[in-house]
């Protein structure tokens, strides 16, 4: 059986973790530094598996020992964001607990594939790739499956259709400037640009861009959950079984896109070795200014933590 690491026992973490061995994936080990909290919730997980019919086995545990050897680890660990905190206020905490968290899972497992969930995200990328110094194709950003799961649901709502049947495209970094593509999303093969009107295109656009403050917003004391572990649960899968999935994820960019040297959230290939391609689309100009605005913004944010170090 392959090894996930989760690290981080918080609900995205927790949540991932039951997924991961529900769908029999991994044995799974989740890391937490409070004391109690991983051996517990991996404890209730493995008393759900006779029911839930599953043989992974699950470890909690506050080092790094039973990690070793992990096939994927996913970082979910980091201080949540609050309501009327903006992404930024949280990076030099996160910033902080991403390096330490990184220099423990390169020791541990070095040929491991690191899947970053802590947000700022696009941010928190950059620093577990220059604190690992691990090969591009094995630190890939979770940002764009949930903003594209978003984008479908909203779809699915407001066409009354199966989400099956939508496919959703969104680039960009991960907040205020992603980039939804709606040429590029489609309902059963049929562009959604041919089935609504630019109006509720743009609304769906607008409301899947504050898709995660709307949930922090209505939770009040917390942050999404469920679909934030299925996507990071989505790339492992096509990780360990290498399915060679075509997924938006955020990759780190050498000229692709005409951005250089930045985590930025673009269409790639997943498979065993992590990244196997990096799939370049054609964009039209006002797509492409609007990729360009979402790079400059994480560029902001990668200088903000070289003067916070």
């Amino acid at each position: 059986m392959k090894k996930v690491t989760v690290v981080g026992a918080g609900n995205v973490g927790a949540t991932a973790a039951q997924r991961l061995a529900e769908k029999e994936l991994a044995d799974v080990v989740l890391v937490d530094i409070i004391e109690g909290i991983p051996q517990g919730k991996t404890l209730d997980l493995t008393e759900a598996a006779p029911i839930e019919k599953h043989d992974a086995h699950l470890t909690g545990t506050n080092t790094y020992e039973a990690s070793k050897g992990s096939d994927i680890v996913i970082i979910t660990a980091g201080i949540p964001r609050k309501p009327g905190m903006s992404r930024d206020d949280l990076i030099s905490t996160n910033a902080g607990i991403m390096k330490s968290v990184t220099e423990q899972i390169a020791k541990a497992s070095p040929k491991a594939i690191l899947i970053i969930v802590s947000n700022p995200l696009d941010a928190m990328c950059h620093v577990a790739y220059d604190t690992s110094g691990f090969p591009k194709n094995r630190v890939i950003g979770m940002a764009g499956v949930l903003d594209s799961a978003r984008f479908r649901a909203f779809i699915s709502m407001e066409l009354g259709v199966s989400v099956e049947n939508t496919h959703a495209f969104v680039l960009g970094g991960h907040g205020d400037t992603m980039v939804p593509l709606p040429r590029y999303s489609t309902v059963a093969g049929i562009p959604i640009t041919e089935l609504l009107s630019k109006d509720r295109i743009d609304a769906i656009v607008e409301r899947t861009r504050n898709g995660g403050a709307e949930i922090v917003s209505l939770l009040k004391t917390g942050s999404a959950y469920y679909a934030p572990a299925s996507a990071a649960v989505e790339m492992a899968e096509a990780i360990l079984k290498d399915k060679k999935k075509i997924l938006p994820c955020a990759a780190y960019l050498e000229g692709e896109y005409g951005i250089q040297g930045l985590f930025i959230g673009v269409p790639v290939k997943l498979g065993k070795n992590g990244i196997e391609e990096i799939i370049q689309i054609t964009l039209a100009e006002e797509e492409q200014n609007a990729l360009k605005n979402s790079a400059d913004a994480v560029q902001d944010l990668v200088e903000t933590i070289k003067k916070l170090q």
